[in-house]
């Protein structure tokens, strides 16, 4: 129509123009400045401009073992602390999808640690962890049991970590499952259960096959944040004792803010971004092929 204005012609561009600006300033622009950089040997204390040096960055970094050693640890952290918390929550979903008493209470608890901000919960678990005055160790005493150094013992300290990140995120796993759950349907059980399947056949042939889309997309979530984990470990051990909990987030943010290598920290932070990127796309393939 000849009356309509240039908003009402082009209302689909109008509308989502702001949310395009938002995601290319915030997110696009970040990550292909950074990539950028990461063809730099620029060092801020060094009084250089920034130079085009190619791939030495990257070959410098490569070289360094202990980017290949916090590459190992952060690799460590994430398969085991998305393995627990995927277990975990799948279970306690289960539990909690049945009706009891104080079923309300138990889902109110469960939402607790995703409160908190991690540094909080860093501090309070550092208490916790403390080899002196902790409980933990006090518990251990108590049982007469060796006490621990948790994590201030190079031996324990990423074992203890992932167990701050188990208790932080599986309510978020069991959430999303609890979710999936809501939304199956009555057939498949009802024509199980005429049929005589027991409750370990029903969960295993119905409840999990049609609960794996679900379980996929809660893991791809896990996963991505699990391999940036930086608050957490930071205000725990800030990679300690030694170099013990540093990973890959941890060692770009020291090579940045410590050393001021702002073009190696740039290589670290594009090699942590291809890391995401293939365990994601890994994921959301197997979830695609449970859809088929």
């Amino acid at each position: 129509m000849k009356g309509k204005g240039f908003i009402d012609r082009h209302y689909k561009w109008v509308y989502t123009l702001p949310a395009l600006f938002f995601v290319l300033i915030l997110m696009v622009f970040p990550v292909c400045y950074t990539f950028g950089l990461s063809f730099t040997d620029w060092t801020l204390t060094s009084g250089k401009s920034i130079s085009f040096t190619g791939l030495k960055s990257y070959i410098t970094v490569l070289q360094e073992p202990r980017f290949w050693d916090a590459f190992k640890r952060t690799l460590e952290f994430t398969f085991w602390a998305v393995l627990f918390e995927v277990v975990l929550g799948i279970i306690i979903a289960l539990l909690l999808n049945k009706q009891f008493k104080g079923k309300g209470i138990a889902k109110t608890l469960l939402l607790l640690p995703l409160v908190a901000t991690p540094v909080a919960i860093g501090i309070v678990w550092t208490l916790f962890y403390d080899p002196t005055i902790g409980f933990l160790n006090y518990c251990l005493n108590l049982l007469g049991l060796p006490q621990s150094g948790w994590h201030t013992d190079a031996a324990t300290v990423m074992p203890s970590l992932i167990l701050v990140d188990v208790w932080q995120w599986t309510p978020m796993i069991t959430i999303m499952v609890l979710a999936g759950l809501s939304g199956l349907s009555d057939e498949p059980y009802e024509s199980a259960t005429v049929d005589g399947a027991n409750a370990w056949q029903i969960l295993r042939h119905i409840t999990l096959p049609m609960l794996m889309p679900t379980i996929l997309t809660a893991t791809v979530l896990r996963l991505i944040e699990a391999l940036k984990t930086y608050d957490i470990i930071y205000s725990m051990t800030q990679g300690g004792p030694g170099y013990a909990s540093e990973t890959l987030n941890l060692l770009a943010y020291k090579y940045s803010f410590e050393y001021f290598r702002m073009g190696q920290s740039s290589v670290m932070l594009v090699f942590l971004f291809i890391l995401v990127l293939v365990f994601s796309l890994a994921v959301m393939r197997i979830r695609k092929a449970t859809e088929v």
